[in-house]
């Protein structure tokens, strides 16, 4: 507009001179030097008018092409975004990308790793899904976070079978995880469950591997002394101790008819080296033990927690204050015992959620705060499938000031998010609040066949999406959008940025134009508005056939 007001004032006068200059041109001939000097400055004039319309036009077909992105980006609010799994601002379960039972918790620098039983969904030749045998489990899912809401994805470790670390082993169950420093530096170990014939121990020099085998045999098995009548010998935990000391705990199930004194539970100190024991197993007097040992340390008490099993009558009730498939507590001031009760904390998952199945869990504390993370069957549920399917959540643990811990209510809303995300640094895209209609894919494993290590999202379609919670943009605020994608031949399509929720405001859009380099590559585009404060962010995708490995914002 500015600019047409400019010719504005430079074609009225131009108009009312070239008519005083039409009007004399019958005049005196000595008036003719300047005549041609008006015509000359009129020439001038004239030229600057066309250099402005020029202008004019110009702004014109840039307001023209502005207004067409603009109506791009108001167009395709209207794209039908594809349903979620987890509904956007529910944080539990932790991840819908793939299943993940028996969650065992390890913070370490910051963050929270989550090792879960990689549950495979099992189908008969009806194509149907068939009840989980748990057979073919022989990986441990891995997800990561710092703020307890945004995961990343790092994978599944390649644990049990042919192809795992454990060849000797047929399946990898309900992981336990813990670190030490030995020789001055970090070790990550990582133990499991042969089915429920034994215990393995898997190394290495990161979380998130690569985890080799240090034995190429099982570290608690039923030649170990006090093992051989184990009804199950799985469901390991483990405690690294304030004097450096590591103790292993495991073991259930039910002999005979012994409901309520199975005596299957056992604990056993560590070697030094975390892959040997300094001692033999102790059995563990637990009142209707069924499987899924815990431990924690609270201040000078150690708490053994595990889930009871499904026989506990009406009268046990009454006398213990726990039902069956619930999460108990014990005390005691020694590692290895032995134990007081103390009572229930966690119902079973079908009195949250009307879907009943085993209960097994792991408390942690991150940042100041108790959590407690446990599996439920609501995402089979989603899935229409039905057959003991597992997903993993995490809620808040209250322990009160005498250290009694209070009832826990699980949920589907699940933490308050702890601290914020940070647009501005590199992160993996793989990263995920909620997300509809995508997958996750591993690109660069950690060491060979390991299972685990840089990954990718991919398999989007048009109203495909992502969600991430809490990024912070501050005062500063951001201008552009970068991610690294890798685009095939022949395929084409973009990302909205969009506020707050998935239809919220768009404050950009990225086109993906096809690429035959088989790289990824970054490609940016300048926001429509700039980002300032806190937001959800929701990228939905249009068009398929690419792949994104990182984001941040500028």
């Amino acid at each position: 507009m500015k600019k047409i007001r400019k010719a504005l004032i430079v074609w009225i006068p131009l108009f009312m001179l070239l008519l005083a200059t039409t009007a004399c041109s019958g005049g005196r001939l000595d008036q003719g030097g300047e005549m041609a000097a008006d015509r000359t400055e009129s020439k001038d004039l004239l030229n600057d008018g066309q250099n402005e319309e020029e202008d004019i036009e110009k702004d014109l077909e840039e307001e023209k092409s502005q207004n067409t992105e603009e109506k791009k980006l108001t167009e395709e609010m209207d794209i039908t975004l594809k349903g979620a799994l987890k509904s956007f601002g529910n944080k539990n379960p932790l991840m819908t990308q793939r299943l993940g039972a028996d969650p065992y918790a390890l913070v370490y620098q910051d963050r929270v790793y989550i090792y879960m039983t990689g549950d495979v969904i099992e189908y008969g030749a009806d194509k149907k899904a068939k009840n989980n045998s748990f057979g073919k489990i022989n990986t441990i899912n891995v997800i990561s976070s710092s703020d307890l809401v945004n995961w990343t994805d790092h994978g599944a470790i390649k644990a049990a079978g042919s192809l795992g670390a454990a060849k000797w082993g047929n399946n990898s169950w309900a992981p336990a995880a813990a670190y030490k420093e030995i020789d001055g530096k970090p070790k990550f170990f990582l133990y499991f469950a042969n089915g429920g014939n034994g215990i393995g121990v898997l190394t290495a020099d990161s979380p998130i591997g690569p985890f080799t085998d240090p034995l190429g045999h099982a570290l608690v098995s039923r030649s170990t002394p006090n093992c051989a009548n184990v009804a199950w010998l799985f469901d390991p935990a483990v405690l690294v101790d304030d004097d450096n000391k590591a103790y292993l705990y495991f073991g259930g199930g039910i002999p005979g008819e012994n409901f309520a004194n199975p005596g299957t539970g056992r604990a056993v100190q560590l070697g030094d080296d975390m892959i040997s024991l300094a001692g033999d197993p102790v059995s563990l007097d637990i009142p209707y033990l069924f499987e899924d040992s815990g431990i924690n340390k609270i201040g000078d008490t150690y708490y053994y927690s595990y889930c009871s099993n499904w026989n506990v009558d009406q009268e046990a009730t009454d006398t213990l204050g726990f039902a069956s498939a619930e999460i108990v507590y014990m005390t005691s001031k020694n590692p290895l015992g032995p134990f007081t009760l103390q009572g229930s904390i966690l119902k079973n998952p079908g009195i949250f959620f009307g879907c009943y199945g085993n209960n097994h869990h792991c408390m942690f504390r991150f940042k100041d705060q108790m959590y407690i993370t446990y599996h439920t069957q609501i995402l089979e549920e989603l899935l229409k499938i039905k057959g003991g399917y597992r997903c993993t959540h995490i809620d808040p643990v209250t322990v009160g000031e005498d250290g009694t811990i209070e009832k826990i209510t699980a949920t589907k809303g699940g933490v308050a998010q702890v601290g914020s995300l940070n647009p501005f640094e590199r992160t993996q895209a793989e990263t995920i609040g909620t997300m509809a209609g995508i997958t996750t894919v591993l690109l660069e494993e950690n060491g060979e066949r390991s299972g685990t290590g840089n990954m990718a999202v991919a398999d989007m379609k048009e109203g495909s999406w992502l969600a991430v919670y809490g990024a912070d943009f501050t005062e500063k605020g951001a201008e552009s959008f970068t991610v690294a994608v890798r685009a095939q031949e022949g395929k084409q399509g973009g990302i909205q940025i969009r506020l707050d929720r998935p239809n919220g405001d768009i404050v950009g859009y990225l086109p993906i134009e096809a690429d035959t380099s088989g790289e990824f590559k970054e490609i940016s585009t300048e926001l429509t508005q700039k980002i300032t404060g806190k937001h959800d962010l929701v990228f939905v995708f249009t068009g398929e056939g690419y792949e994104l490995d990182y984001w941040y914002f500028q």
